[in-house]
Order: structure tokens, then C-alpha cells, then sequence
């Protein structure tokens, strides 16, 4: 690869990382600065979490009779089943985009999200963004291949 063509390459991808970041502008909002100040504590598009909220929510029985800690357990890191995921400690985000695309439908197609959908299907984005607060903030029981034997 010729000089000229890496200077263009990264030119082209320096472009494409900009665009990738400019946040569009709602001059109808009004003085737009609260809602923006709102959101920006997730990439989800969220409102700030509160902890405490989704603490009290993560107990709280939805439309399908469960609450998120009978299946996920205290804090998230006891599931009822090895299948279910441990939510204790994962990213905020991570939890945020899971539980909008249960909501939304876009994820699904077994018995297990198809239970997900039924329950992420009634919260708000509130409640999602004090869900995710609340599970990304407890003691992380997460293991990752580091070290693994």
C-alpha cells in the first residue's frame, strides 16, 4: 500500500468515526439542553438509573408473576436455572440494550426470552435505565476465560 493510499484510508476512517459520534440537534425541544443532559448517562438512550429504584423494582412482580430476583436471584447472582444468566455486576448498558430489545421484540424465539419479552414488555425507559443501575452496581459474581484452567 502506497503512502497516499494510507493517508486516504485513514482519512476515510477518521470521517466515518466523526460521523459516527455527532449527536443530532432538536432545536423543537425547546431548551433541549435537560433532555440531552437526561440522556447521556447511557448509550442505551436512557434517562439516569437509580439504584435504589431498581432494587425495590427487581423484587416488584410483573405481568407474568415473577419478579426479576425470583429467576435471576438476590442481587442477580443466583439464577434458579444454569441456563439464566447472572445480571449481578454486568455493564449498565449491557442490561439497558437487553431489556429494550425483549420490550421491543427483537429479541426472542425461545421459551426463555419469549418469558423476558413478556416481562420487559410493561417497563418504562425509567425503569429499565434503574434496572440496569441497580444490577450493574451489585458485586459481580461474573467469571470471564482469564486465568481459566
Amino acid at each position: 500500500m502506497t503512502k497516499t493510499s494510507m493517508t486516504l484510508l485513514a482519512v476515510a476512517c477518521a470521517l466515518a468515526l466523526s460521523a459516527c459520534g455527532k449527536q443530532e440537534e432538536h432545536p423543537a425541544e425547546g431548551a433541549g439542553h435537560e433532555a440531552e443532559a437526561a440522556h447521556a448517562s447511557s448509550s442505551a438512550g436512557l434517562p439516569h438509573g437509580d439504584a435504589a429504584a431498581g432494587k425495590a423494582l427487581a423484587s416488584t412482580k410483573g405481568a407474568t408473576g415473577q419478579a426479576c430476583v425470583d429467576c435471576h436471584g438476590a442481587e442477580g447472582n443466583a439464577p434458579i436455572d444454569a441456563s439464566y444468566p447472572k445480571l449481578g455486576g454486568q455493564y449498565a448498558d449491557y442490561i439497558a440494550h437487553a431489556l429494550q430489545a425483549y420490550r421491543s421484540g427483537t429479541r426472542g424465539g425461545s421459551p426463555t426470552t419469549d418469558l423476558m419479552a413478556s416481562q420487559a414488555k410493561e417497563l418504562s425507559d425509567q425503569q429499565i435505565a434503574d434496572l440496569a443501575a441497580y444490577f450493574g452496581g451489585t458485586n459481580s459474581q461474573l467469571r470471564d476465560m482469564h486465568g481459566a484452567n
